[in-house]
């Protein structure tokens, strides 16, 4: 047994490799069938410790782990991966060779990095309390590299048809970046005063702006949505009793 997963389309180097599973190809029972690795949402623990298990045999080490808190801190140090320790951080970056790096999304956006030459790697967890608070800006200042050598790639999120938010998420992102404004569009008719109660956002929209700002261009993937998918995806929001999806990288 295997997961699955989706390969990112983008033209990384040779020496780097990247994966985000699917919810197929584990042992977890619904309704986090069938390939949950996330330990922290109710599933069985020994069927956890299974898919991750499955997952590691397909790596060259065992991923580094993140309690993420939808945050902006970068992990860059080297942590060994026969520590107990799981950092608070909502990204990682390494420099080493078979250093995996790895984060758990259902719904939030997980962005991949590499550098053209193939010298560091990075995941971050860009939920949109993430996204504003700036955790996609501070990856690219851990790598260490001229931003415009820099490659990123998003996996499966929400998409823009079912990411509804308040008014306080949009101006919490326009009061930001004024172009991120194009990211959001009426999702309900508005009140009284023709102001929209709800608003339908593209994070990955939003995402290409943010990276765009500290000199970002080389951005891949996006479109594929987390909610609508079922057969493929784990949505919080669709069932909020559900597994994650895992989004790793590493470099040789």
């Amino acid at each position: 047994m295997q997961p699955d997963w989706i390969l990112p389309d983008w033209p990384a180097p040779a020496n780097v490799h990247a994966v985000m599973t699917t919810r197929a190809g584990g042992v977890s029972l619904p309704p986090y069938a069938s390939f949950n690795p996330a330990s922290h949402v109710g599933d069985d623990p020994a069927a956890v410790t299974e898919n991750r298990r499955l997952l590691r045999q397909c790596l060259p080490a065992e991923p580094l782990w993140l309690n993420q808190v939808h945050g902006c801190e970068v992990i860059s140090k080297v942590i060994s991966e026969a520590t107990s320790e799981t950092p608070a951080a909502d990204a990682s970056v390494a420099f080493e060779p078979n250093h995996v790096r790895a984060i758990l999304t259902a719904d939030c956006l997980p962005v991949l990095f590499c550098d053209e030459a193939g010298s560091v790697v990075a995941a971050a967890h860009a939920g949109w309390r993430g996204l504003a608070a700036g955790v996609l800006e501070a990856t690219v200042a851990s790598m260490r590299v001229p931003p415009d050598r820099i490659l990123a790639w998003m996996g499966a999120a929400i998409g823009s048809e079912a990411f509804e938010v308040g008014e306080e998420v949009r101006e919490n992102f326009v009061s930001q970046h004024a172009l991120t404004a194009i990211a959001f569009r009426p999702a309900l008719p508005g009140t009284l005063d023709g102001a929209p109660r709800k608003w339908l956002a593209d994070i990955y929209a939003l995402a290409r702006i943010r990276l765009a700002q500290v000199g970002v261009e080389q951005v891949y993937g996006g479109g594929l949505c987390t909610f609508s998918d079922a057969d493929r995806f784990f949505s919080y929001r669709r069932e909020a009793k559900t597994g994650r999806m895992a989004s790793v990288i590493w470099r040789e």
